[in-house]
């Protein structure tokens, strides 16, 4: 198999705005294999500069990328965050959000339906390094956003769970890499 010539297709949201307080995400697909558990790697920017129109074109956003918080969505989290999109519940863990715990940061996951001031989601990251620097992250979808998300979801879950079957082969060294870096590297 030629890896080189692979990609990983990504789904990713830019939400940019005047202010530059607007964030980015992408969720990458990372199904199950051999003692492996699938998951949704989602990676969330927080916006660094404001685009503008010049005469000669145009400057886009930009997000900060390097500093991205990555945060691994396990079945579990996913079937949860799929209950707060499909309106069986307005939040996940009743507002308290979903927790993730690693050698070298804490993690909390909100989802929340809003109806005010707009109908919508919002989806926040808060991660706390052992080191006691605070990270933070905050991002909204719109009603047409949350179900294309849904779907998404909804769609990937039994590779997840089962993984591709054997025919299909496929590369995990990026996954590999990601979760020991999400699990195990010190995050600054």
């Amino acid at each position: 198999m030629n890896t080189e010539t692979q990609y990983r297709p990504s789904l990713t949201f830019y939400h940019p705005n005047n202010r530059g307080t607007g964030g980015a995400i992408s969720m990458e697909l990372h199904p199950a294999h051999e003692a492996t558990s699938g998951s949704i790697m989602l990676s969330a920017a927080n916006q660094l500069s404001v685009g503008n129109k010049t005469q000669g074109g145009r400057d886009y956003a930009r997000f900060d990328w390097k500093g991205k918080i990555v945060v691994k969505l396990d079945f579990n989290d996913l079937s949860k965050m799929l209950q707060v999109f499909r309106g069986e519940m307005e939040s996940l863990a009743d507002g308290k959000g979903l927790y993730h715990n690693s050698p070298s940061s804490s993690t909390r996951i909100v989802l929340r339906h809003l109806l005010e001031p707009m109908n919508g989601y919002s989806f926040e990251l808060y991660r706390t390094l052992k080191t006691g620097e605070e990270m933070n992250f905050h991002i909204f979808f719109n009603a047409s956003e949350a179900l294309g998300i849904t779907e998404a979801i909804s769609g990937s879950m039994a590779v997840i769970a089962f993984g591709i079957p054997k025919i299909i082969p496929h590369d995990t060294s990026k996954y590999r890499e990601m979760v020991k870096e999400v699990s195990d590297a010190p995050q600054s």
